[in-house]
C-alpha cells in the first residue's frame, strides 16, 4: 500500500489539507496502548470518535486518550451517547454542539458530536461524528438527521465520520452518499474493509465530504509508518478510517 497520504498543511493559495480519522474505539476496552499508537501514527487534525467511555469517570478516560495521543477533548462522549471528536492543536473550536437523537424504546440511545473548527484565516470545516442504528428504519431516519444538522452549520464546508453499521449499498449509507462525496469511493487509498479487525468483511465506516472540498485520499490506514498489524488488532474491534482533505479558503 502506498504510504503517501498527504501530511497536514497550509497551501500557497491559503487552502488546508486537513486530516480527519474515524474511530469506534469500543469504549477503550481493549488495548489502549495500541489505540493511542495507531491514532498518533496516522496524525490527524481531528479525531472523530465511536463508542466513546459513557460510563463511570467517562470524562478521565477521554482525558487520557487525549494525552496519549497528542490531541484535546473538543465534544462529545456519555453526553452524545458515544460519539466524540478529538482536535490538534491546529484546529481553533469555533463551536460545538452535543445532540441526542430521537430514540425508538427498545434500542439504544444514538446522538451526535458536532464542532465548527477554523485551521487557518478564511479556512472553516463542520465536523460531525456519527454513529447509527443497528436498526435499518431508525438508521435511516438518522442519516437524514445528519444531513439536517450538516444544513444548519454556519461554516461553507463540512465533513461528517462515523460508524453507519451499513454497507454502500444500504439505504442509510445510500443517503448520505446521494448527498455526500464518500471519501472512499472519491479517492481510495489504503484498505476498503473495517469490521472486524481480525478478519474484516465489510465497510460500515465512512468520512463523507461536503461539495467543494477535495478528498485526496480515504481508507483503512494499513501499511501506514507507524501503524501495524498487530496494534490494528488489539485496539478495537474496528478499524480506521483516514481521510485527506483539501480545504478550501473561502474569502470573508
Amino acid at each position: 500500500m502506498p504510504a503517501d497520504l498527504p501530511e497536514s498543511r497550509t497551501e500557497p493559495d491559503g487552502a488546508a489539507v486537513v486530516r480527519v480519522l474515524s474511530y469506534n474505539i469500543r469504549s477503550m476496552r481493549d488495548d489502549t496502548a495500541a489505540l493511542a499508537r495507531v491514532i498518533r501514527a496516522c496524525a490527524p487534525d481531528v479525531l472523530c470518535v465511536q463508542e466513546a467511555p459513557r460510563f463511570f469517570r467517562w470524562r478521565k478516560a477521554a482525558a487520557r486518550l487525549a494525552r496519549a495521543t497528542g490531541l484535546t477533548y473538543t465534544t462529545g462522549g456519555a453526553t452524545t451517547a458515544g460519539p466524540m471528536i478529538l482536535t490538534s492543536l491546529r484546529a481553533h473550536v469555533e463551536r460545538t454542539e452535543e445532540v441526542l437523537l430521537p430514540r425508538t424504546p427498545g434500542l439504544h440511545q444514538r446522538g451526535l458530536a458536532v464542532a465548527e473548527l477554523r485551521f487557518d484565516p478564511g479556512v472553516r470545516l463542520g465536523v460531525v461524528s456519527c454513529h447509527l442504528s443497528l436498526s435499518a428504519a431508525e438508521r435511516h431516519d438518522q442519516a437524514g438527521l445528519v444531513l439536517d444538522k450538516l444544513a444548519e452549520l454556519a461554516v461553507p464546508h463540512a465533513v461528517v465520520a462515523g460508524d453507519l453499521n451499513d454497507r454502500p449499498e444500504g439505504r442509510a449509507f445510500r443517503r448520505l452518499a446521494g448527498r455526500l462525496q464518500d471519501g472512499w469511493a472519491a479517492k481510495p487509498w489504503g484498505g476498503e474493509l473495517t469490521n472486524s479487525t481480525r478478519e474484516p468483511r465489510h465497510r460500515i465506516d465512512a468520512v463523507f465530504a461536503t461539495d467543494g472540498v477535495e478528498v485526496l485520499g480515504c481508507g483503512v490506514p494499513t501499511g501506514l509508518p507507524g501503524v501495524n498489524a498487530a496494534d490494528l488488532r488489539a485496539a478495537t474491534d474496528h478499524l480506521p478510517v483516514l481521510a485527506a482533505l483539501r480545504i478550501p479558503r473561502v474569502a470573508p
